[in-house]
């Protein structure tokens, strides 16, 4: 990765000079409680390293021996409520702060815990999805059963992997709802938007991997505005930190429920492109409706974006080219359905095709499962891997498409391949230029499923994991 950093070269140098000559490189950490600490990759490749913290100050950061001064991104405090949101509970009152780290650092501290540095060229890449323990409606998950709710095991098995990075595409947070009386599998559970709901469904589960390599993170419809917006803008999204887009207030959320495409290079002309699709609606988007217009933005600024490499991966959480499967309680029936209508949509209104053809692979989660989709038509092969932590979708999906059937218009599916019912992690090793080897590893870490990726077209070794 080309991690150049956000602020410029000649005051960091003076900065680390300053920290130098004051012999903050003997500096010893004083106790504090962190909450947590992490690294993000952002715009550009800047790595960012985040800190939550109990404490009212933050602490420095040491990278390579010499301290940089984090800043406050969020002052402390806990998440306010929203105007017509039930059941939000009081919540901890924590600080968020941050710091980039300089492109080339060999090593990264903050309160004496190692954090990952960015490799400038990642091979190992850990890809999962879909990770909070559903509390709502009718539908409570056993968040207090790590085999009902195995996030953490599934964290724990991905960090063995040693990768040397990790990309979420989206929906760390469901624990909306409190648990019904009477339910030990998700007793005492923590519920609603306040920063005590994220650490059981987030901080705390993904511990393990959150300090084995730097996270890329796409947003899911769980972060928009009316759900968990407020703590993706305080503890997750790489960007600055902006009063008025922090989904505080609803008559903001226009502005907070979206954000620009941006590009994280991953070397020898390849990059993935991060890509806000937290508030698009399933069923689609009628002319009128503004998000249309919004997404319509959103593809030529994924467009521009795929200009810069040779090799494009897009990121994001809705996917536009895979099949999810209902079926009728009735009669007993499974129908498909394809991609997200509301991109499909937006994308179409500036291409036939719906996304770049310049793009030639797509991570995405959304369904609750983990799926592979190739086709003769220049669309992107697809991967999806909603399936880290959140219950399950049950309902099978064919070994191959149906004739005449398409996840989106003009798309003709070659290879498929799925794994239904089942909770774990999906690798990526770089081979070549263009060429992936993909494993889908279960929750424990053991290899399930095997494909592999050459430009556009993939192909994996099970067409359906039993």
């Amino acid at each position: 990765m080309n991690l150049t950093p956000s602020i410029p070269s000649i005051r960091l140098a003076a900065l680390l000079a300053a920290s130098t000559l004051a012999g903050c490189a003997a500096y010893t950490p004083v106790p504090t409680h962190t909450e947590a600490a992490f690294v993000l990759i952002g715009d550009n490749g800047q790595a960012i390293a985040r800190v939550i913290t109990a404490q009212q100050a933050c602490p420095p950061l040491q990278v390579d021996g010499h301290l940089i001064p984090m800043r406050v991104r969020v002052p402390f405090s806990s998440i306010p409520a929203r105007a017509g949101q039930a059941h939000t509970p009081p919540s901890s009152a924590v600080l968020t702060c941050e710091a980039p780290i300089p492109a080339g650092s060999f090593t990264a501290q903050v309160n004496g815990q190692s954090l990952p540095v960015p490799k400038a060229e990642p091979k190992r890449i850990v890809v999962i999805g879909d990770t909070g323990c559903r509390l709502k409606g009718k539908d409570f998950q056993d968040c207090n059963d790590p085999k009902g709710y195995p996030f953490s095991t599934v964290a724990a098995s991905a960090a063995a992997f040693k990768p040397e990075l990790v990309i979420h595409v989206g929906d760390y947070h469901y624990r909306e709802d409190p648990c019904p009386s009477g339910r030990p599998g998700c007793a005492g559970s923590p519920y609603g938007y306040g920063y005590d709901a994220w650490v059981a469904d987030f901080f705390t589960p993904a511990k393990t991997l959150l300090a084995a390599a730097p996270w890329v993170v796409a947003r899911g419809n769980h972060e928009n505005c009316t759900r968990g917006g407020q703590g993706w803008w305080r503890y997750l999204d790489p960007r600055p930190f902006e009063t008025g887009r922090d989904c505080d207030k609803p008559e903001n959320d226009a502005t907070g429920d979206y954000s620009d495409p941006y590009a994280v290079p991953l070397g020898g002309g390849a990059q993935l492109i991060v890509f806000d699709t937290a508030n698009t609606n399933y069923k689609g988007l009628p002319a009128s409706d503004p998000r249309r217009a919004r997404y319509a933005d959103t593809y030529r600024k994924v467009e521009a974006l795929a200009r810069n490499a040779q090799y494009n991966i897009g990121v994001d959480h809705h996917p536009l080219f895979a099949f999810g499967a209902n079926r009728d309680a009735r009669t007993g029936e499974i129908t498909l359905f394809g991609g997200d209508k509301g991109l499909l949509d937006a994308f179409g209104d500036v291409d036939p095709g719906y996304f770049p053809r310049s793009v030639s692979m797509l991570l995405s989660g959304h369904v609750h499962l983990w799926e592979q989709l190739s086709f003769s038509t220049p669309h992107p092969t697809q991967f999806v891997a909603g399936f880290s932590g959140t219950a399950e979708d049950i309902v099978p999906l064919p070994a191959s498409a149906p004739p005449g059937q398409s996840p989106a218009p003009g798309a003709i599916v070659e290879t498929m391949s799925s794994w239904i019912d089942g909770f774990g992690f999906m690798t990526m090793e770089r081979t070549g230029p263009d060429a992936w080897l993909v494993k889908v590893m279960d929750r424990d870490g053991k290899q399930r499923n095997s494909c592999s990726v050459k430009g556009k077209r993939s192909r994996c070794e099970v067409a359906q994991v039993k």
